[in-house]
């Protein structure tokens, strides 16, 4: 990929894909999880750090990556410190798929045209270095299994995978049950992932729209709304078929 270590939002994309049929499992919740995953990223390259339940900017200096240095220059904007439920639950139009752009620029993945019903044009991605992916859900595997402590990266891509309910993807069925489980528990051990993973799950929960108490400026009654959930429209994949009363059908790509 052009540089010795993947982003946290690439790997949590890379987790997402079947193997076996180029869609994405999870597909809404999963731009919920990059959004926070990119979040995660900055704060382990030291641009942001966690400030209550909220995101602060500690330096501004880009990272060299454009979609992460995107995200940064957001968040410096704002000028204070933003709740993390605000951010995830904010529109990011778009990310999912630019990140498979990226990830099938890069030789990772290849994109599968196709159509649904004989009519929608339908764009699928599927992994063409699997070793990477195997080596990636390797590192899930030995965390739940040993029950050590993983690095922080590892961690909080834990945190996300179980935020976003890939769990039950990545270990099906009853057999799976102890895995998703210690999957669940692996999100104690990164704050910054935790902080991130719980608000994936709030804003999944709708509590994105209740202010906290005391959770400083911003948190009281006169506190900025966030933004409407556009995840209906986060794909944005090449080639497919928008209709107005239809959105359902037009998310087919990259699923």
């Amino acid at each position: 990929m052009g540089r010795s270590r993947r982003t946290i939002p690439e790997e949590l994309l890379l987790l997402a894909l079947d193997p076996a049929t180029g869609t994405t499992a999870q597909p809404q919740s999963l731009d919920l999880g990059l959004a926070g995953a990119q979040l995660v990223e900055l704060a382990l390259a030291g641009r942001i750090a966690p400030d209550g339940d909220r995101i602060a900017v500690v330096m501004a200096r880009p990272t060299g990556d454009p979609t992460l240095d995107s995200a940064l220059e957001l968040l410096r904007r704002r000028g204070s410190p933003v709740r993390a439920v605000h951010w995830i639950g904010g529109p990011r139009l778009g990310l999912r798929q630019t990140y498979l752009t990226h990830l099938e620029r890069c030789g990772m993945v290849h994109a599968v045209a196709g159509q649904m019903c004989g009519v929608l044009p339908t764009t699928r991605y599927q992994a063409t270095e699997t070793a990477i992916s195997r080596e990636i859900r390797a590192r899930l595997d030995n965390a739940i299994r040993t029950g050590v402590p993983p690095d922080p990266r590892t961690a909080a891509l834990a945190a996300l995978a179980h935020a976003v309910g890939l769990g039950k993807h990545l270990y099906p069925g009853n057999e799976g049950r102890s895995s998703r489980s210690r999957l669940r528990d692996l999100i104690r051990h990164d704050p910054m992932g935790g902080l991130v993973a719980h608000a994936v799950m709030d804003v999944q929960n709708g509590a994105a729209a209740q202010p906290r108490r005391g959770s400083g400026p911003g948190g009281g009654p006169g506190a900025r709304k966030p933004a409407a959930r556009t995840t209906a429209d986060a794909a944005g994949v090449p080639g497919q078929t928008r209709r107005h009363g239809h959105s359902s059908m037009a998310r087919v790509g990259a699923r």
